[in-house]
This record gives structure tokens, C-alpha cells and sequence, in this order.
């Protein structure tokens, strides 16, 4: 049977949001219903919220988040009820061209949940990318639930279901940082913070981080950055090259998702190196840089989507190293909030003295 629960939702562009009944189907086919346990509040939420993704109101809010599996469809095999599991939007299809390529880590076919969650009144909602966890319960695809350790806290387990993921891939799968490397990491929220611990994990040598914000560069520094730089008293391209030698960075990440700082990550990177673009342009932004400089400076420019990740090796593989203390996702956690505080905690995001909310049930 159907289910009520209590969710967020945004109602329209710039609306705040509100914490309403939701509807949940049972699973069909290829389907689980998830208890959620916690869900950080992410950037992308926002997005959403602002209009910015799309204008599929009203949404069902959050994504980065974990649980326990509690029914599931028919056909199902990968989980049964009682797995606790991660959420990821990345559901692998195993039969598109990247997939069949051996790549599924790109796959091109990731698929959601068929049913729709609803209001009261019927009104389905368009659940944030695919997962609307802002909700004490949510309906997924099977395939956007991944195992892991039951005994790792919730609320740290959920940030691997985007942001923390999608920095710590941006410097080991895509940027592929290795042993002994000079890395930059432009922006320090909590995606720049994750791809400092990615590349602290990889084994690089110098680990620069660049911020307008002091406060930032010093929890970049708690994570494992070697060198800080204020970009906004600082030119950051000269800083990260007198910090290499005179030769700028191996691989340098960018966090932010605008021209500006994608133009210091540019010149910022050594002859040969690799700039990795992890954050998130709005749709108008547009670059414009010297194509003599392009090839001339040689080597890779990237685009990180959901840092690259393959949620059933990857996932297990970070709670592990989190288990065993080598790396703290814990760190992450600003504060720990209720349903009805995910307004405020967007409000918190742009004060800069948050790395992640996160909602528990």
C-alpha cells in the first residue's frame, strides 16, 4: 500500500520551501523504498529550489543521503529489505555504450524510479536528481541503492551520495593525482575540501588550496592542504607557480564553476598537466580563452561528473578507509538538523562557516 510521510518540498522558483505530506507508491519493478536516515543539504538543493536546474515544480528536495532498504519490486536481486545502503544518482544500466565499453562509470542511460511520489492531492513531484530523500521515506531505482558497512554513521555515509564524492573522485578518478604530485584545488567548500582529502589520499606531494575566505582556507589546511592562498588579496596563478617551482601545478582542480577561477585553474596547471572542472556552471556562463594557449600548454582539460565515481566499487571502498580512520568524512559534518530547518541551512550556505548540514530523521 501507498504510505504518507513527511518530506520538503519546493513549491516554485524561489518559494521557500515547505515540509509537506508525501505520497510514497509501493516499489514497481526494479524498485526499492528506502527509510531515509540522514540527507545533507546540498548546493544542488538549492539549485533546484532556485529554478536553476529546471522548472519541473514542485521538487521533493534532497539526495546526499542513506538508509535502510525497506520493500523492493519485483525483479529486484542486487538488495533486500534491511541492506543499508547509500542513495547515488548514478543507477548503471549495464547496456549503453559506455557500459558495454567497459566504462560504466560514464554510463549514458542512468535510469530513476518509474512511479511518481505525489502531494495529497495527487499533484507528483519531481523528485532531486531522481532521489527527493528530504523525506522520511523515498522511491528509487534499485540500482541507486549501493551496499555498504551498516555500522558507519548515517549522516556521514549519505555525503558520499554526492558532494564528498564528487571531490575525492575529481582528484583520484578523474584528475588521476599520483604519488608525489603537485595539486591546486580553487574553492574550498565542501566539494574543494573532499578533493583536498582526494588528493592527500592519492598521495600528492603539495596540496594547494585557494579561497577568498580565511575561514575556509583553514579547514582546507585541517584537511590535508599543505599551502593556503587568499586569492582575494593574492593572484592565485602567480602564488600556485611560485609554490611549484616556477612551473605551476601537476593537476588543479576547480570547485567553483565559474569563467574566472576556470582561467586561473588554466594557467595555473604545469606544461602537460590536467585542470579538472568539478563545480557547477549556471547555463549563461561562457569561456573564451586563446586556442594558441590550448595547444601549447598541452595536456588535459576535464570535466568531473559525480567525480567519476562507480557507486558499487567506490562507495565500500570510502567508508572503509573512513572505518579505518584514513580518512575523517566525519570532518564534513557541520551540524546535524531537523526536516523543518532545510530552509535555514540553505541561508547557512552563503555565510561560509558550513561545510554540510545534515537532516536526520
Amino acid at each position: 500500500m501507498a504510505q504518507q510521510v513527511q518530506g520538503v518540498v519546493a513549491p516554485g522558483r524561489n518559494e521557500p520551501v515547505r515540509v509537506e505530506t508525501i505520497v510514497v507508491p509501493d516499489p514497481g519493478p526494479g524498485e526499492a523504498v528506502v527509510k531515509v536516515q540522514a540527507c545533507g543539504v546540498c548546493h544542488t538543493d538549492l539549485h533546484y529550489k532556485q529554478g536553476g536546474i529546471n522548472d519541473d515544480f514542485p521538487f521533493l528536495l534532497g539526495h546526499e543521503a542513506a538508509g535502510v532498504v525497506e520493500s523492493v519490486g519485483e525483479g529486484v536481486t542486487d538488495v533486500a529489505p534491511g541492506d543499508f545502503v547509500i542513495l547515488n544518482w548514478r543507477a548503471v544500466c549495464g547496456n549503453c555504450r559506455a557500459c558495454l565499453r567497459g566504462r560504466p562509470q560514464y554510463c549514458f542511460n542512468t535510469h530513476n524510479a518509474a512511479r511518481k511520489m505525489t502531494l495529497t492531492d495527487g499533484t507528483e513531484l519531481s523528485p532531486a536528481l531522481g532521489i527527493g530523500a528530504f523525506a522520511e521515506k523515498t522511491l528509487v531505482a534499485s540500482g541507486q541503492c549501493t551496499k555498504v558497512d551498516p555500522s558507519v554513521s548515517p549522516a556521514v555515509a549519505g555525503l558520499l551520495g554526492c558532494g564528498v564524492m564528487a571531490g575525492i573522485g575529481a582528484a583520484i578518478n578523474t584528475g588521476q593525482v599520483g604519488r608525489g604530485d603537485s595539486v591546486a584545488v580553487i574553492g574550498c567548500g565542501g566539494v574543494g575540501d573532499a578533493a583536498v582529502v582526494g588528493a592527500r589520499l592519492a598521495g600528492a606531494a603539495r596540496i594547494i588550496a585557494v579561497d577568498i575566505d580565511d575561514r575556509k582556507l583553514e579547514t582546507a589546511k585541517a584537511m590535508g592542504a599543505t599551502h593556503t592562498v587568499n586569492s582575494r588579496s593574492t593572484d592565485p596563478v602567480e602564488a600556485i607557480r611560485e609554490l611549484t617551482g616556477g612551473f605551476g601545478a601537476d593537476v588543479v582542480i576547480e570547485a567553483v564553476g565559474r569563467p574566472e577561477t576556470y582561467k586561473q585553474a588554466f594557467y595555473a596547471r604545469d606544461l602537460a598537466g590536467t585542470v579538472v572542472l568539478v563545480g557547477v556552471p549556471t547555463p549563461e556562463m561562457t569561456l573564451e580563452l586563446p586556442l594558441i594557449d590550448v595547444f601549447g600548454r598541452g595536456g588535459s582539460l576535464k570535466s568531473s561528473w559525480y567525480g567519476d565515481c562507480l557507486p558499487s566499487r567506490d562507495f565500500p571502498m570510502l567508508v572503509d578507509l573512513h572505518q579505518q580512520g584514513r580518512i575523517d568524512l566525519g570532518a564534513f559534518v557541520t551540524e546535524t538538523i531537523g526536516l523543518g530547518d532545510v530552509e535555514k541551512a540553505f541561508a547557512r550556505m552563503h555565510e561560509g562557516d558550513v561545510l554540510r548540514s545534515v537532516v536526520v530523521f
